[in-house]
């Protein structure tokens, strides 16, 4: 399995991810002769048959679980002092894994103009959402309409800009809004829960538009109007919204979490609306995702 870099935008330098669940990723989605073998009834079983992940979800959420908490944070190198609760008072692993932060632990960046990442995760920007086409296969083109399941809908952001966070087992597991809004109803879209690991977009990018996910649509007052989409994966059967449809939120605020496992969030702006911070375009063109944290600046208003 190739090695994944990304940019830590923190520490200002190159970082090798150390990949949860490594042997399961090449097992479903390598391209190695075993993996080739398995994969052909192992992916559908896992990724297309919802109660396998709620089973996996029961055991995350059960006292049993909470002995791999401390051995995690260890092997992962995750930052405690940045908890709300202290780590023995997680009840599951679950528990931890939708743990709160300490809100100094994610200054938010200042502006009215100026939106913020909405999670702590790996970003990828496109200005222009047609250069998302090849990017993971070379020649597959990456389709508005199947992602939103609505070809009106699609019209209105054809010429628009993507943002594409990518969301490890490791991270914190709350997203949180971008700029001041007043949000829709969230909407579902049910779908299979394949990896949204990079070794699994370069296998078939059409997972960003078949995986279970939920769309709100964000009214702004500088960015127009955004689409918000959470993506579901492997084991992460839960998307749960925290925020009340209709109702003002303020940039930062709380959206929702998600339950264990790997996900993504997908964020689409109307033609003219953003301008991405330069890192971020440097680096997305590279096809090097930038690891950004809740808080931090995203991008400007035209």
């Amino acid at each position: 399995m190739t090695d994944i870099i990304y940019f830590d935008r923190k520490a200002q330098k190159e970082e090798k991810e150390k990949v949860y669940g490594r042997f399961f990723l090449e097992m479903l989605y390598g391209n190695g002769f075993f993996a080739k073998c398995f994969s052909s009834f192992l992916l559908p079983l896992f990724s297309q048959i919802p109660f396998l992940s709620y089973l996996y979800g029961c055991f995350q959420a059960s006292a049993m679980s909470r002995f791999k908490v401390k051995p995690f944070i260890a092997s992962f190198s995750i930052d405690p002092s940045e908890f709300l609760a202290q780590p023995d008072s997680f009840a599951s692993f679950n528990d931890f894994f939708i743990r709160r932060l300490k809100p100094q632990c994610r200054p938010l960046a200042l502006g009215n103009d100026v939106a913020i990442m909405p999670a702590d995760a790996r970003y990828l920007v496109f200005p222009k959402i047609d250069e998302a086409d090849g990017f993971w296969v070379k020649g597959k083109k990456f389709s508005l309409k199947n992602l939103l399941q609505n070809a009106s809908l699609a019209e209105r952001y054809i010429g628009g800009a993507m943002v594409i966070a990518r969301l490890c087992p490791v991270d914190y597991h709350r997203f949180h809004f971008p700029c001041d809004c007043t949000p829709g109803r969230a909407e579902l879209i049910n779908g299979p829960l394949y990896s949204v690991n990079p070794i699994a977009l370069k296998r078939n990018i059409e997972i960003l538009s078949e995986n279970k996910r939920m769309i709100t649509s964000l009214q702004t007052k500088e960015f127009g109007n955004i689409l918000y989409i959470e993506v579901g994966a492997t084991y992460v059967g839960s998307i749960h919204q925290t925020f009340i449809p209709g109702t003002f939120c303020n940039k930062g605020d709380e959206k929702g979490y998600f339950s264990f496992g790997g996900s993504c969030l997908i964020l689409l702006f109307e033609p003219g609306k953003i301008i991405f911070d330069p890192d971020l375009i440097l680096f997305s063109s590279k096809k090097m995702e930038v690891r950004g944290l809740i808080g931090q600046s995203l991008g400007k208003s035209f």
